[in-house]
């Protein structure tokens, strides 16, 4: 491998010569051979600091002409738009293992940018500290990329493929309109409930979760840019907060401001917090929701076997015909491991020392994780079970009408003991309820069948 020659504050260092990285990417490298090439800095991550590096490129050129000039803003602009594309992606080697901080992403997405503004200008005209990072401390821009990646995470795929789905479940309901099934609670048999009814539930949460997402989208959108290395902007002008983030709103048609303290924007992540409380109550929901649909597909002749799901994949090595409703299990282990990086986000977010909080790297990582994760397996999910669901009719009928609970009915006119006393004699005697009934006493054949109407009692 061929090497050139670059150099920080702490000396010289290799590095590989087809890299746009410097000496300090190079040294956290080399120093931080934790989970490479599994754990590296999300890709999200590095698109942000694209997106507010040319923001802060835009507010200096504004507020400190002299020092970012035409040809420099120009350079850095199509660097910044060539990161935000995606085109220099293998430029960030750097695992989330490093610096709490955050310092040598920042440092990464400098060099790089500085370096290949360097190559479009064909000459050295930007430093990385000097030119890039102008304005700007790792201290306020690794915040302030969890924020960016925050809201493009869950604005323009976690909320869209909850609704993606939510359409999926309005057809259902239409479709399923007409049909009576036995509900269920406790894990055993209840009232009847209309299988529309069922689905509606599995709707609302949804629409549920997306109307808490969006409540947590409002804290995420204050960006730390202006605060520096401690909050008080020190070396930036004192409008660049301001101006920056609505550089970085212009930029992604979002709705960024500067965040009001930025003592708090610095050491405090509670706004990932929340958000990723709202995060995990879809993942409960998506739990619950898979799981309501594996039982209600299981079979196909000894389980419930209310519903027909897509039959996919072969389901064993061993067991011939065996389909499995593996979208239903991706979904639950989806949804156990955004329950677990809560536990991560919180902890790491609650390490906010003094001025600055020094467990960034791991937290925006198990944020982006859960929202990327769920968004995918909810799509999944959609596409490949939900759209495809269809009420066996005929089992359903067979489930409700054979259902001891239907004796809730009677309640009105032989009492809540007397309609115990039925419901326990057609168990115990395997006997319909009516037969039950009549042989108790409680009513005439004529008068059961004129108060008995299951597909009335939803």
């Amino acid at each position: 491998m061929e090497y050139r020659i670059e150099h920080d504050s702490m000396g010289e260092v290799k590095v590989p010569a087809d890299k746009l990285w410097g000496a300090q990417t190079q040294r956290s490298h080399e120093n931080f051979e934790i989970g490479v090439n599994i754990e590296t800095m999300p890709a999200e991550i590095v698109k942000a600091f694209g997106i507010l590096k040319k923001a802060a490129a835009l507010a200096n050129a504004k507020l400190k002409p002299e020092k970012m000039t035409a040809e420099k803003l120009a350079a850095v602009s199509q660097a910044c738009d060539e990161v935000i594309s995606g085109q220099l992606m293998d430029n960030f080697p750097l695992v989330v293992w490093q610096t709490g901080s955050g310092t040598q992403s920042n440092m990464n997405a400098n060099e790089v940018i500085a370096n290949r503004g360097n190559q479009i200008a064909g000459k050295k005209l930007l430093h990385p500290n000097d030119d890039v990072n102008m304005s700007q401390s790792s201290n306020d821009t690794f915040p302030t990329a969890m924020h960016i990646a925050a809201v493009l995470m869950i604005e323009d795929r976690l909320i869209p493929a909850c609704e993606t789905l939510i359409a999926t479940f309005k057809r259902l309901e239409e479709e399923n309109e007409g049909i009576v099934k036995s509900g269920r609670t406790h894990l055993q048999d209840a009232t009847p409930i209309k299988f529309s009814q069922e689905i509606s539930g599995w709707r609302s949460s949804l629409e549920r979760d997306v109307e808490l997402l969006k409540l947590a989208l409002a804290p995420l959108h204050e960006l730390a840019l202006g605060g520096t290395a401690v909050g008080t902007g020190l070396n930036a002008h004192p409008e660049f907060g301001r101006v920056v983030a609505g550089e970085v709103a212009a930029l992604t048609g979002k709705a960024f401001v500067t965040a009001p303290n930025k003592f708090h924007a610095l050491t405090s992540k509670d706004e990932l917090v929340f958000a990723h409380g709202a995060i995990k109550a879809l993942a409960c929901d998506m739990m619950k929701i898979a799981n309501d649909v594996r039982w209600l597909a299981s079979g196909p002749r000894d389980g419930l076997g209310e519903i027909f799901i897509p039959e996919n994949e072969p389901g064993s090595s061993i067991m011939p015909g065996k389909v499995n409703p593996t979208q239903c299990e991706a979904v639950t282990m989806v949804a156990v491991q955004v329950m677990g990086n809560d536990v991560a986000v919180g902890m790491a977010a609650s390490q906010g020392n003094f001025e600055l909080n020094v467990f960034m790297p791991v937290c925006v990582y198990n944020f982006l994780q859960s929202a990327r994760l769920l968004s995918e397996a909810i799509l999944s999910f959609n596409k490949n079970c939900a759209v495809g669901i269809k009420a066996n009719k005929e089992k359903m009928h067979h489930n409700l009408h054979n259902s001891l609970m239907l004796v809730t009915a009677l309640n009105p006119y032989i009492g809540y003991e007397n309609a115990a006393k039925t419901a326990k004699k057609a168990f115990k005697d395997n006997i319909s309820l009516k037969e039950a009934c009549i042989e108790l006493g409680f009513l005439t054949e004529e008068k059961f069948d004129e108060v008995f109407h299951p597909e009335q009692m939803v």
